[in-house]
């Protein structure tokens, strides 16, 4: 099975530092939803593993957050693809939870639902968080440069075999083309 673990936010659609709370404030990246459809036609499962810590902090509902998820499904369905699950972290930074990027516990959920060893699975991200997580889990992380990927390039953290590229079209193109 072909599984990819893509976060959401800087990855997909736009980021926000005052969130992404309502269905009309999420916009896609340009080319990510295309990248997504051609994955899901070539075979591959897609995964998204999100922290959305605006639930703990009260500025959108899980009504609202289905709603935005709702919005991305009908968008990439148009194009032809689709996405297998979305995992998500509902708890704040202070929350001391599992599942939090930067611990590896939606990962580990991941590996758990689709009975799959996390080696190699490719996890895509913009975030430290995200690639620590991923890296931690034993997943290939993947650093894209929209959303936080500049600043995170430019911290000089990143961990072992992280790949860089430009954006997940890139990505994709790269993993399609191989």
């Amino acid at each position: 099975m072909k599984l990819v673990i893509l976060d959401r936010d800087g990855v997909i659609n736009h980021d926000s530092p005052s969130f992404v709370k309502s269905p009309a404030e999420w916009v896609a990246l340009p080319g990510s939803l295309e990248a997504i459809a051609r994955l899901s036609q070539a075979g591959w499962r897609v995964v998204i593993a999100s922290n959305q810590s605006g639930l703990a902090r009260g500025l959108f509902n899980m009504e609202t957050l289905n709603a935005i998820h709702a919005k991305m499904r009908i968008e990439l369905t148009q194009l032809g693809g689709h996405v297998d699950s979305i995992f998500i972290c509902p708890h704040g930074p202070d929350d001391n939870c599992q599942c939090r990027k930067p611990r590896p516990g939606m990962y580990l959920d991941i590996a758990r639902r689709y009975d799959i060893d996390l080696k190699s699975v490719p996890a895509v991200g913009d975030s430290l968080r995200d690639l620590q997580a991923a890296h931690e889990a034993g997943c290939a992380p993947w650093l894209v440069l929209s959303g936080n990927g500049l600043k995170t390039l430019d911290s000089g953290e990143l961990p072992p075999g992280t790949q860089v590229a430009d954006d997940l079209a890139q990505i994709v193109d790269r993993w399609l083309e191989a």
